[in-house]
Protein backbone atom coordinates (compact mmCIF):
# COMPACT_ATOMS: atom_id res chain seq x y z
CA UNK A 1 0.00 0.00 0.00
CA UNK A 2 2.99 2.33 0.35
CA UNK A 3 4.31 1.84 -2.32
CA UNK A 4 0.73 2.72 -4.08
CA UNK A 5 0.21 5.77 -1.95
CA UNK A 6 3.84 7.10 -3.17
CA UNK A 7 3.20 6.34 -6.49
CA UNK A 8 -0.02 7.29 -6.82
CA UNK A 9 -0.37 10.51 -4.99
CA UNK A 10 -1.43 9.59 -1.86
CA UNK A 11 1.73 10.90 0.47
CA UNK A 12 4.39 12.76 -0.56
CA UNK A 13 7.18 11.15 -0.90
CA UNK A 14 10.06 11.85 1.31
CA UNK A 15 12.69 14.13 0.45
CA UNK A 16 15.21 11.08 -0.12
CA UNK A 17 12.63 10.20 -3.02
CA UNK A 18 12.74 11.88 -6.04
CA UNK A 19 9.55 13.08 -7.57
CA UNK A 20 8.86 11.46 -11.15
CA UNK A 21 7.04 13.64 -13.17
CA UNK A 22 4.20 11.23 -15.18
CA UNK A 23 6.10 12.04 -18.86
CA UNK A 24 9.34 11.61 -17.39
CA UNK A 25 10.89 8.20 -17.69
CA UNK A 26 13.97 7.23 -15.59
CA UNK A 27 17.19 6.72 -16.46
CA UNK A 28 17.21 2.97 -16.45
CA UNK A 29 17.29 -0.15 -19.15
CA UNK A 30 14.32 -1.10 -19.64
CA UNK A 31 12.33 1.52 -18.40
CA UNK A 32 8.64 1.94 -18.71
CA UNK A 33 6.54 5.43 -18.48
CA UNK A 34 4.12 5.08 -16.21
CA UNK A 35 0.84 7.27 -16.24
CA UNK A 36 -0.63 8.30 -12.48
CA UNK A 37 -3.64 5.94 -11.74
CA UNK A 38 -7.03 6.85 -12.69
CA UNK A 39 -9.05 5.19 -10.27
CA UNK A 40 -8.96 4.25 -6.66
CA UNK A 41 -8.96 2.07 -4.11
CA UNK A 42 -12.24 1.32 -2.91
CA UNK A 43 -13.99 2.56 -6.23
CA UNK A 44 -16.82 0.24 -7.47
CA UNK A 45 -15.51 -0.25 -11.06
CA UNK A 46 -17.23 -2.35 -14.70
CA UNK A 47 -15.39 -3.38 -17.53
CA UNK A 48 -16.45 -1.76 -20.30
CA UNK A 49 -16.08 -4.58 -22.68
CA UNK A 50 -17.85 -7.41 -20.47
CA UNK A 51 -20.68 -7.63 -18.12
CA UNK A 52 -19.27 -7.94 -14.43
CA UNK A 53 -18.51 -4.73 -11.43
CA UNK A 54 -16.21 -4.97 -8.43
CA UNK A 55 -14.22 -2.66 -6.44
CA UNK A 56 -10.75 -1.98 -6.48
CA UNK A 57 -8.06 -3.43 -4.17
CA UNK A 58 -4.80 -3.23 -5.36
CA UNK A 59 -3.12 -1.69 -8.39
CA UNK A 60 -0.11 -2.02 -10.17
CA UNK A 61 1.39 0.98 -11.99
CA UNK A 62 1.94 -1.57 -15.38
CA UNK A 63 1.30 -4.68 -16.20
CA UNK A 64 2.74 -7.23 -13.20
CA UNK A 65 1.14 -10.76 -14.39
CA UNK A 66 2.69 -13.50 -16.34
CA UNK A 67 3.54 -13.53 -19.95
CA UNK A 68 1.02 -16.78 -20.20
CA UNK A 69 -1.80 -14.63 -18.62
CA UNK A 70 -1.04 -11.75 -21.34
CA UNK A 71 -0.55 -13.86 -24.03
CA UNK A 72 -4.21 -15.98 -23.46
CA UNK A 73 -5.83 -12.41 -24.42
CA UNK A 74 -6.94 -12.27 -28.17
CA UNK A 75 -4.16 -10.15 -29.68
CA UNK A 76 -7.02 -7.81 -31.11
CA UNK A 77 -7.79 -6.58 -27.75
CA UNK A 78 -4.90 -7.23 -25.53
CA UNK A 79 -4.06 -4.26 -23.69
CA UNK A 80 -1.24 -2.33 -23.43
CA UNK A 81 1.21 -3.04 -20.70
CA UNK A 82 2.23 0.29 -19.64
CA UNK A 83 -0.85 1.32 -18.02
CA UNK A 84 -1.95 0.86 -14.68
CA UNK A 85 -3.64 -2.66 -13.82
CA UNK A 86 -6.39 -2.68 -11.17
CA UNK A 87 -7.27 -6.02 -9.05
CA UNK A 88 -10.93 -6.18 -8.67
CA UNK A 89 -12.93 -8.50 -6.04
CA UNK A 90 -15.12 -8.54 -9.26
CA UNK A 91 -18.88 -10.27 -9.94
CA UNK A 92 -21.04 -11.16 -12.47
CA UNK A 93 -24.68 -12.81 -12.71
CA UNK A 94 -23.03 -15.95 -11.85
CA UNK A 95 -19.94 -15.71 -9.74
CA UNK A 96 -17.61 -14.05 -7.49
CA UNK A 97 -13.74 -13.74 -8.31
CA UNK A 98 -10.87 -11.42 -8.21
CA UNK A 99 -10.35 -9.43 -12.18
CA UNK A 100 -7.03 -8.32 -13.61
CA UNK A 101 -8.29 -5.36 -15.65
CA UNK A 102 -6.10 -2.74 -17.69
CA UNK A 103 -6.98 0.78 -17.17
CA UNK A 104 -8.37 1.19 -20.67
CA UNK A 105 -10.89 -1.57 -19.98
CA UNK A 106 -12.53 0.26 -17.15
CA UNK A 107 -15.23 3.27 -16.57
CA UNK A 108 -16.26 3.70 -13.06
CA UNK A 109 -20.09 2.02 -12.13
CA UNK A 110 -22.72 4.63 -11.26
CA UNK A 111 -25.35 2.37 -9.83
CA UNK A 112 -26.19 2.27 -6.19
CA UNK A 113 -26.46 -1.75 -6.12
CA UNK A 114 -23.89 -2.94 -3.56
CA UNK A 115 -21.18 -5.42 -4.93
CA UNK A 116 -21.59 -8.56 -3.19
CA UNK A 117 -18.16 -10.67 -2.90
CA UNK A 118 -17.74 -12.43 -0.12
CA UNK A 119 -13.97 -11.14 0.13
CA UNK A 120 -14.98 -7.28 0.25
CA UNK A 121 -15.91 -7.29 4.30
CA UNK A 122 -12.18 -8.56 5.10
CA UNK A 123 -10.83 -5.70 3.51
CA UNK A 124 -13.39 -2.71 3.78
CA UNK A 125 -16.49 -1.36 5.24
CA UNK A 126 -19.31 0.04 3.38
CA UNK A 127 -20.31 3.44 4.58
CA UNK A 128 -21.93 6.26 2.86
CA UNK A 129 -18.52 8.10 1.32
CA UNK A 130 -18.84 4.05 -0.26
CA UNK A 131 -16.18 1.36 0.04
CA UNK A 132 -13.33 2.54 2.91
CA UNK A 133 -10.38 0.48 3.68
CA UNK A 134 -10.33 -0.99 7.33
CA UNK A 135 -8.09 0.84 9.86
CA UNK A 136 -6.37 -2.29 9.57
CA UNK A 137 -5.23 -1.88 6.09
CA UNK A 138 -4.12 0.81 5.73
CA UNK A 139 -0.52 2.16 6.24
Amino acid sequence: MKRFMRLFGGQKPSKSQPVIETSEVPDLPNAIPMRQAKYQIGQVLRHRLFDFRGVVFDVDPVFNNTDEWYESIPEEVRPAKDQPYYHLFAENERTHYVAYVSEQNLVPDDSDTRVSHPDIASMFELTDQGYVLKSAQRN
